[in-house]
Order: C-alpha cells, then structure tokens, then sequence
C-alpha cells in the first residue's frame, strides 16, 4: 500500500508565482481593507466592488503560472499517494499537475449561487457580471469562503489528514483558524516537516526547513525521487 503524503499550502506557495496576497501588501486593495470585499457584508452592501475585486485576481490568476514547488509535489504522485490541502483559492496545484486537491477556502475559478449554495458552475478565468444568475435566478457570487462563514470543506479535510503517514506544510504561518488546526488531526507518530522562511506557528515535534517554498520542497522532495 503507498505511503500517504498529505501537504498542506498557504498563500507562501503562490506567492512565488507572483500571487500577491493581503497579507503581503498591508491587507489592503486600492485602499479597501479585507473587511469590503471579502465579507458576505461587503458583497450585500457594495456588490460591484466585490464582484470587481474577483475579476481582477481572476484575470491576474491566468496570467502567472505553477512554480517548481507546485510541479515537485504533483511528482510526488509517481511514488505515493498525495492529497494536496490548499487554503489558496488558485488553481495553480492543478496546473503543476497534482490530481488530488482540496480547496478549504473555495476556488477562484468557479461561481456559485448567492441563494442555492449548491449550485456551482466553472467559470475559468472569466468575470461575474452583475445580473449575472444561476440557473434559478439568483445572483452569482465568486465560489471563495469570505471572513465570518463556515469552512465546509474542513472536515473533509480533517479525515485526509487523519490518514497521513507524513504531513507537509508549506507556505502557511499556521496561524488563521480553523485551517491551522488541521495540524493536530495527525497520529502521534506521523512525521511532520514545516517549511517557511519566516516564523511560523509552532508545531511540536515538527522539523522546520527555513526556507521559500521552490526552495524547501525540492530539499524535501529531493530524499524521496
């Protein structure tokens, strides 16, 4: 039975793809905080503000793309199972080639009805328009989890990375809940590897690679292919 390798990535991974992030420029776009366009509030108050917001990292989306960290973990493929756990919104993971990806935080390139939640339709890399509907006449709205809404994806995530036999972090600070509990969802024998330049959360028993994500993987991935 291959060995399950679960990883799990943050913004630091897109980020050298040329992705900026909130986080990174002062948590602010052309001067509108988090708080305006990533909000259920935001897109009931100023809907073509965040509508515009989307289509701008959409069309920023298509223009960057994979970097080596995304094409070495999708190499991992030809030796264990992977199961990619992103908190990303790109679909740079699918690009670099990984078939096994779970989106906490939803997916840039999808649109989803603003009243039947269920209702989601590929867009690609192209805009939500105001007028534009589901099938049943409601609004469209990006397929992305803004600030103050459940994670439903979480405890579909929570189960993979019970069944790791080594856990990968990558990019992320580990410090925005509820994703960065999914670290302690692993067995007590499960070998765990963070890899980030910065300071990142501390995680017991994990061994940390000070270094960018093209970086750090490959030295990762390097003891394995």
């Amino acid at each position: 039975m291959q060995e399950h390798i679960v990883v799990l990535t943050g913004a630091g991974i897109s980020a050298e793809s040329g992705l900026s992030t909130f986080r990174d420029n002062g948590g602010l776009w052309e001067q509108h905080s988090v708080y305006d366009v990533a909000t259920p509030e935001a897109f009931e108050r100023n809907r073509d503000l965040v509508l515009r917001f989307y289509n701008e990292r959409r069309r920023q989306l298509q223009t960057v793309q994979p970097n080596p960290a995304h094409r070495l973990l999708a190499e991992l493929e030809s030796r264990f199972q992977v199961t990619v756990v992103t908190q990303n919104v790109d679909d740079l993971h699918e690009r670099g080639g990984s078939s096994n990806v779970l989106h906490l935080h939803g997916e840039l390139t999808k649109a989803r009805s603003s009243a039947y939640p269920d209702l989601i339709y590929d867009i690609g890399y192209n805009d939500i328009n105001p007028g534009d509907t589901c099938d049943r006449g409601a609004q469209l709205r990006p397929h992305i989890v803004w600030f103050g809404e459940e994670v439903p994806m979480l405890d579909a995530a929570a189960e993979v990375v019970r069944t790791a036999d080594q856990l990968l972090i990558v990019g992320t600070s580990l410090q925005v809940y509820p994703a960065a509990g999914l670290v302690y969802e692993v067995d007590i024998d499960v070998p765990i590897t963070v890899i980030d330049p910065g300071e990142p959360a501390s995680v017991s028993r994990a061994r940390v690679i000070r270094k960018g994500a093209s970086e750090g993987v490959r030295e990762w991935v390097s003891r394995y292919l």
